[in-house]
């Protein structure tokens, strides 16, 4: 894993962002591809005059979606005066030129919602508590309004929403998710799942999930998972027992993308940001 380097010179900013993932390769920039930390990255970097690289609190993947990712970028200090107005007017937040610049800049499938001085131990990615994402999708004859087809999956079969839900809660706690990650090198696949509950409105469905973090595919796989009990292909039993899988199971197929957007991410009070990076770090290692 890459990792980042903080100079004493260095103004660490704390990023949200909303972006619509349909036309990203993702968050982390790759040669090549259009990404989500590729298109701010070039614009904060036109800004500052020197490059710059954001860090994020969720990777998400291909077609993901998020109202409420957070990012951190360092500044050299040197840098920092070229987000400032020539003229600042009372008053006003220190980093409005900046986030004003970032709204002509940024394509209009990624919007940067607010720009603040990071507080001291901040880091997007390692201080933080949890992670809440929703899926959604729609059980309708007609599929999805085309307003939201971008963000809610078509399913074109009924499924049982208490069945999905009695399954969900055996999934709650720390357990080894291996059957619902897709393999990377080096990374685990123990994680603390908090929330995972369901909720129906009309044709529409949504999954609440929340955890300490997730893996790759996580969210998705848990979600394909429960679509087949769902569908009554699979039963609650079967679900359950995945969690003593070793690998990622090929009994099911991870939930399409377009239906899945990250909401929000927790931290903790300013003064515990740093104690928190210190235990992130070391459930990571072990």
């Amino acid at each position: 894993m890459t990792r980042q380097t903080t100079s004493s010179e260095d103004v660490r900013l704390r990023l949200d962002i909303a972006y619509d993932g349909t036309e990203f390769a993702g968050w982390a920039t790759q040669t090549g591809q259009r990404t989500v930390a590729g298109v701010i990255d070039d614009s904060l970097t036109t800004v500052f005059r020197t490059p710059v690289r954001l860090w994020a609190a969720g990777r998400t993947d291909t077609g993901v979606h998020a109202t409420g990712q957070v990012a951190h970028v360092d500044v050299p200090a040197a840098a920092l005066p070229n987000a400032y107005a020539r003229s600042p007017r009372d008053g006003d937040p220190e980093f409005l030129p900046l986030l004003r610049r970032l709204g002509r800049f940024l394509p209009a499938d990624v919007r940067v919602l607010g720009i603040m001085r990071a507080p001291a131990g901040f880091d997007a990615r390692f201080s933080a508590l949890r992670r809440h994402y929703e899926y959604r999708l729609s059980t309708a004859a007609y599929g999805v309004e085309p307003q939201q087809a971008r963000y809610i999956t078509a399913w074109p079969r009924d499924l049982d929403v208490d069945a999905m839900s009695d399954a969900s809660q055996d999934l709650l706690g720390l357990h080894d998710f291996a059957a619902f990650c897709r393999y990377r090198q080096g990374a685990t696949t123990i994680r603390d799942l908090q929330r995972l509950d369901w909720s129906r409105d009309g044709d529409l469905i949504t999954a609440h999930v929340s955890a300490d973090a997730f893996c790759w595919q996580m969210v998705r796989s848990l979600v394909g998972a429960l679509l087949a009990v769902g569908e009554h292909r699979r039963t609650r039993d079967w679900c359950r027992e995945l969690l003593d899988a070793t690998a990622r199971s090929s009994d099911f197929a991870a939930a399409p993308a377009q239906g899945l957007t990250l909401v929000s991410v927790d931290y903790p009070p300013d003064d515990e940001l740093a104690s928190r990076i210190l235990i992130t770090r070391d459930l990571r290692t072990r």
